[in-house]
C-alpha cells in the first residue's frame, strides 16, 4: 500500500498540533506522510522529523520520524488567530495530495481542518468548503458527505444550508444520486457486499400519512421503490426521532437523512470524539477530522486527535478495500 497524503490544515489551528499525536499514535500501523512547512511544524511539535522528496520515502522514514514534504508558508504561525498569508499554501497542501493520489503515489487524502474564511480573505477562495473543492479536483458534478463513528454511518443530502430551503433543495436527482453514490461506495470502499441503507423522512414522523407534511407520499416514498428495483437495498422513509437508537441501527448500514443536523447529531452524540468526516463520489479516497480548527484551544496541548487518528486509519483500510474490490471487479 501507498502511505496516506495528509494535508496541513490551517495552520494556526489545531492540525499539526494533532497530526504530531497521530504519528505517535500509528507511526507503526499506518504510513503517512504530512504536506507542509517543516518550519511550522517543528514549531508546535516535539516530535523527530524526516524532509522528503517524495511520497514513497514516507514508507521506510514513517516509523522513525514524522515524514514531512515540504511546502512553504507565508508567515510563521500565530497559533490561534486568523492569518490570511498562508492561504495560498493550504490551498496548495490540498492540491498536492490530491495529485499524489491521482498519480498513484499516495493511497488516499487525509485533510486536516481548514477555516474557509481564511482561505477567503487570503485567497479568494470560491468553495464553502473541502467538500466542494474536492469535487472540484476531481471533476465530479457530485459527491457525497458522509459521517462515520463505530456506532454509524451517516449521510446528510443536503448540507449547508438554510434549513428553510431545504424542502425546495431536495430534488429527486439529488436524494436518487447520494443514495446510489452511498451505496456504491459501501461495496468499494468499506467492503460491504450487500448494504442495507435506512433513510430519513424529511417531516416529524415521516410525516405520519400525510398529516406533518406530504413530501413523503409525493415524492420519497415513490423513488425509494425506484431505487428498491436497481437492487439498492432500502429502509424508510423512517420518522428520525426513532431510527438511531441501538436496536434500530442493528437493522442498517448506513443512516441517509435529509439535512445536515438530522445526521449529524445523533453521529456526535454517540461518538464525538471518533467521527470523521468522508466524502464519497470522487475519484480518489479522502477522509478527514470531523472537527473544525479550533483556534480558542491551539497550542495549549489540550486539543484531542481521536478523529484525525481515526480519519487517517479508516482512509487505509478503505485504500485496501477499494484495491480488493477493483481487483475481483
Amino acid at each position: 500500500m501507498k502511505p496516506i497524503a495528509l494535508t496541513s490544515g490551517d495552520p494556526s489551528g489545531v492540525g499539526l498540533e494533532i497530526t504530531g499525536l497521530a504519528w505517535k499514535a500509528l507511526k507503526d500501523k499506518v504510513p503517512f506522510f504530512l504536506i507542509a512547512d517543516h518550519q511550522h511544524v517543528r514549531s508546535v511539535t516535539n516530535i523527530p522529523i524526516k524532509l522528503i522528496e517524495t511520497p514513497d520515502d514516507a514508507v521506510n522514514v514513517c516509523s522513525s520520524a514524522l515524514p514531512v514534504l515540504h511546502i512553504p508558508f507565508a508567515e510563521h504561525p500565530n497559533l490561534g488567530n486568523e492569518q490570511p498569508a498562508n492561504a495560498h499554501a493550504v490551498i496548495k497542501s490540498i492540491e498536492m495530495a490530491v495529485g499524489f493520489v491521482k498519480s498513484d503515489q499516495a493511497a488516499a487524502v487525509c485533510t486536516n481542518p481548514i477555516n474557509k474564511k481564511v482561505l477567503k480573505d487570503g485567497a479568494a477562495f470560491p468553495y464553502p468548503g473541502h467538500t466542494e473543492f474536492l469535487a472540484h479536483l476531481g471533476d465530479v458534478p457530485t459527491s457525497v458527505m458522509m459521517l462515520t463513528a463505530p456506532e454509524l454511518r451517516a449521510v446528510p443530502v443536503t448540507i449547508h444550508i438554510a434549513l428553510s430551503e431545504v424542502p425546495n433543495a431536495l430534488t429527486d436527482k439529488l436524494i436518487a444520486d447520494t443514495i446510489r453514490i452511498t451505496q456504491y461506495a459501501l461495496k468499494r470502499d468499506f467492503g460491504l457486499t450487500s448494504p442495507k441503507i435506512a433513510v430519513a423522512g424529511l417531516n416529524p414522523h415521516a410525516g405520519e400519512g400525510g398529516t406533518m407534511g406530504t413530501e413523503e407520499i409525493d415524492r420519497i416514498i415513490p423513488l425509494l421503490d425506484e431505487l428498491r428495483q436497481e437492487g439498492i437495498a432500502l429502509i424508510g422513509p423512517l420518522p428520525a426521532d426513532t431510527m438511531f437508537h441501538p436496536q434500530a441501527r442493528e437493522k442498517y448500514d448506513t443512516a441517509v437523512c435529509m439535512y445536515h443536523d438530522q445526521a449529524l447529531i445523533p453521529l456526535k452524540t454517540l461518538n464525538f470524539s471518533a467521527g470523521v468526516n468522508t466524502t464519497l463520489g470522487l475519484p480518489f479516497i479522502r477522509t478527514s477530522p470531523d472537527h473544525g480548527t479550533a483556534f480558542d484551544i491551539a497550542g495549549k496541548g489540550i486539543a484531542d486527535a481521536t478523529s484525525l487518528i481515526e480519519a487517517i486509519k479508516q482512509a487505509y483500510q478503505m485504500a485496501q478495500n477499494r484495491a480488493q474490490y477493483d481487483k475481483l471487479s
